[in-house]
């Protein structure tokens, strides 16, 4: 009988366990290849889903437009502004004017996106930067080719270029490149949102930054915050440092740009000296040597329910004679900050009270008559003008308790730096007649049109 040596047996024996695993993998095998079809048409059946909602989004974009004259204005309105941006954009890229590239690629809708798919924006953006007649190779070619073309361009030659231009901080800390983050390019906003990343990411290199930005070497952004904002953000971790530096160059900005000179604040917020809102007003220097321990000081100071509007014409009179002012260096506008009504704020003084009584020039406008006296006084002293006062309501409010006439007074409600910008570019219109006019004089009013 044949001897089968050890080896042979183990062989034969492994050989018959491999084909024992075989047919038990089988159905495991057999499974998986299963389980990765279904996975697949799935995966198909969700595209094709997915393509017929982006469709179904596309043909209510465009019903919508076609049909909806109001929102095909403020579409158009969009899209023209985009493309006229990037447009001045890419020609300041080109010509190494980059300090003059605006944000208009960073806030651009993202090609692609959810919002562009629901509304065709980066298509009407492309189709004014890139007309069919801009360029011999669009000539012919189908709608959709064109549209996908221009689409392209528009991220690759448009959007791109200008991100890398505009050394947004949000690419860098993506890639987390901190060290390379040029801060003197951060946004107001920016700046302000992220300055603790910074700290905590890159602390030398931004204290280093923010002590050249007070030796004059580096500037900080500030055009986008509101003064309330800055001062919001005293408390925050950084010490208050940024805002402290914001705040400078907002003042700095505000005063570049604006006409307005000799004017004092009865509120509790001026740059160097204000006038306390109560019934014995009081004339204040502003301390403090930073923006903290200014607004400290301004928070501590008396207030009342209303103020005494002669009381602070009488100080400032005062002052005046006093200090041998003369015509030029008066005061001439007196901007006052409340979340009252004129008429809510206006307490007459008792003086007033006894010289009119009885009195047929005292009337129910208590404005009118009071103003009549300060007149009278400043004319006394010298002085042929008087301080105008601009009573700004800083709480939203439709009632218009000062008539557009009303003399030496004008009011505005609500708050906003757009108000703020007004009267600072308008220099310093009283009249609201005036000031309506500086508000709607803009750009983006000459397109609309009066229907009687």
């Amino acid at each position: 009988m044949m001897q089968h040596s050890p080896r042979t047996r183990f062989d034969r024996k492994h050989c018959r366990v491999i084909r024992v695993i075989k047919r038990e993998n089988r159905p495991k095998k057999e499974k998986i290849v299963k389980t990765l079809q279904e996975f697949n048409e799935e995966k198909e059946k969700a595209r094709v889903l997915r393509k017929e909602r982006e469709l179904a989004k596309a043909k209510k974009a465009l019903d919508k437009y076609n049909l909806d004259l109001n929102y095909r204005f403020l579409h158009d309105q969009i899209s023209d502004l985009f493309a006229e941006l990037l447009k001045s954009d890419i020609g300041n890229l080109n010509s190494g004017k980059h300090n003059k590239i605006s944000l208009a690629a960073k806030w651009c809708p993202t090609i692609d996106s959810s919002y562009d798919k629901s509304t065709l924006i980066c298509e009407s953006i492309a189709r004014k930067l890139f007309p069919r007649e801009s360029d011999p190779e669009y000539e012919g070619i189908e709608e959709a080719h064109y549209v996908y073309r221009i689409r392209d361009r528009l991220r690759k030659q448009v959007l791109v270029p200008l991100h890398k231009a505009l050394e947004l901080p949000e690419v860098f800390m993506s890639a987390n490149e901190w060290n390379s983050l040029p801060y003197n390019r951060v946004a107001s906003v920016a700046m302000k949102t992220y300055k603790e990343l910074f700290l905590k990411h890159d602390n030398d290199r931004f204290k280093e930054y923010l002590e050249n930005v007070k030796s004059g070497k580096a500037k900080i952004a500030a055009g986008a915050l509101l003064p309330h904002e800055i001062i919001g953000a005293l408390d925050d971790d950084d010490g208050g440092e940024v805002a402290e530096l914001q705040w400078k160059r907002m003042v700095e900005d505000l005063a570049k740009e604006g006409k307005l000179t000799n004017c004092i604040a009865i509120c509790d917020v001026s740059g160097s000296k204000v006038i306390t809102f109560s019934a014995n007003p009081e004339l204040h220097k502003v301390e403090g040597d930073t923006l903290l321990e200014k607004t400290q000081f301004v928070r501590k100071m008396e207030w009342g329910m209303n103020t005494d509007f002669q009381k602070v014409f009488d100080r400032i009179l005062e002052v005046a004679v006093e200090g041998k002012l003369s015509e030029d260096q008066m005061i001439k506008r007196i901007f006052v900050f409340s979340d009252m009504e004129f008429d809510q704020a206006s307490a007459r003084s008792e003086d007033i009270e006894e010289a009119y009584e009885g009195s047929e020039d005292i009337d129910e406008n208590n404005w009118e008559t009071d103003y009549k006296v300060i007149m009278r006084k400043f004319r006394e002293k010298g002085y042929s003008k008087v301080p105008e006062i601009v009573f700004w309501n800083l709480r939203n409010s439709s009632s218009t308790p000062v008539a557009a006439k009303q003399s030496g007074v004008a009011l505005v409600s609500g708050f906003s730096k757009n108000l703020l910008t007004i009267f600072l570019e308008g220099g310093g219109a009283v009249n609201p007649e005036d000031v309506m006019e500086i508000a709607i004089s803009g750009d983006g009013y000459k397109k609309l049109v009066l229907v009687d």
